[in-house]
């Protein structure tokens, strides 16, 4: 059995059930994702499923330097507070470099290391050395066994909660590829994993100055990484994806995320 870490009050790992980690990709604003976050919250409420609140307050690596990249460090850790504030929720987004490491560890629960940055030594060290939960998604470039070396940078400070996300593996050119084994195989590590099933249908660059993506695929690879016996799944969510700002191509309709759960939940036990 893998270790166990919490969030706020959510358990994940070590046998406890499915957890959710969900939002939109980017904050577009206060309103929107506030709005967003109680949304989720009511539904993982009516399903029994713990919900993590994610959303993005820089997207660094967009496509196109002219990509909408969100509020940014300061705005954006103050909006992610005043979800937590409202709801109660724990809240998880992503650091780039280690200057960002510290403000950010002093309102997230989680800090999440982007699969382009997954070896990256000092951001790694810095984001363990908070003693927050660190989530590092695998590169699109990275064996799941090399996955040990990432966990290695983390608990070398001292700090031994680490999730490992799995979003996919680079497949010729604009495509993405999600190998199951790469869940079971990072299972072996002892520590918690996470299915990105939103990043894993993306195309990445697939539009020329943005990146497409297949969101129908969304269901049927979330139900196959439940049956893996996977820890967490990670989904960007949006209520008009077509009007996202960022990767509403692979975003889950928000109308979708209530029936698709009770089935994914429904698995969850009988994998259990």
């Amino acid at each position: 059995m893998n270790k166990r870490f919490s969030a706020g009050s959510i358990a994940i790992g070590g046998g406890n059930p499915l957890v959710l980690i969900a939002g939109p990709c980017v904050i577009e604003n206060q309103e929107h994702t506030l709005m967003l976050a109680r949304a989720l919250q009511e539904i993982a409420g009516r399903v029994g499923v713990g919900l993590i609140f994610k959303a993005s307050y820089d997207k660094a690596n967009r496509t196109s330097v002219k990509s909408y990249r969100g509020p940014g460090l300061l705005d954006g850790l103050q909006i992610l507070q005043s979800v937590k504030q409202v709801t109660g929720l724990p809240v998880l987004s992503d650091i780039h470099d280690v200057s960002q490491v510290k403000p950010a560890a002093e309102v997230l629960d989680i800090l999440q290391v982007p699969a382009f940055l997954s070896r990256q030594t000092d951001l790694l060290t810095a984001a363990g050395e908070t003693g927050r939960m660190v989530n590092i998604k695998k590169g699109q470039f990275q064996a799941p066994w090399d996955m040990q070396n990432s966990i290695d940078k983390v608990v070398s400070t001292g700090n031994q909660q680490v999730l490992l996300t799995e979003r996919g593996s680079c497949f010729g050119y604009n495509n993405l590829v999600s190998d199951m084994r790469s869940l079971v195989i990072m299972r072996q590590t002892g520590y918690p994993v996470v299915f990105d099933a939103t990043h894993s249908v993306q195309l990445p660059g697939g539009s020329g100055s943005a990146s497409s993506g297949q969101r129908e695929f969304v269901a049927p690879l979330s139900r196959a990484a439940v049956a893996t016996g996977v820890d967490a799944l990670f989904w960007e969510v949006h209520e008009n994806p077509d009007r996202a700002l960022c990767d509403g191509p692979n975003c889950l309709p928000l109308e979708q995320v209530e029936g698709l759960l009770r089935q994914l939940l429904a698995l969850d036990k009988i994998v259990r």
